[in-house]
């Protein structure tokens, strides 16, 4: 018994070394991982919306701006992060507004 504890505690080990992760983790999708890192350099919260997502965005571009000491690197990160967020954000149908007769 204790022969088959030890060999499943090794191919636990062996899993997370491979991978990265235990067996028993879910694994994140790389866009939700992404969408995860935007929202944190943002400063916003997964129900943002449009216009949240917008005033984060030139309150970070306003401090990593070139001109104030920031780099064009963080401006582009910024302007993605801006992007990814209003991306995912659910579609508006135009001409939804009337009510059916």
């Amino acid at each position: 018994m204790s022969k088959l504890f030890i060999l499943a505690a090794v191919a636990i080990l062996a899993y997370k070394w491979i991978t990265g992760r235990w067996p028993w983790e879910k694994k994140i999708s790389t866009r939700q991982q992404a969408i995860f890192k935007a929202r944190t350099l943002l400063g916003i919260k997964a129900g943002a919306n449009r216009s949240d997502i917008i005033a984060a965005h030139k309150r970070l571009v306003a401090m990593v701006h070139p001109d104030r000491g920031g780099t064009n690197q963080q401006v582009h990160e910024a302007n993605a992060a801006r992007d990814l967020l209003i991306d995912e954000l659910p579609r508006e149908v135009p001409g939804n507004d009337q009510e059916p007769k």
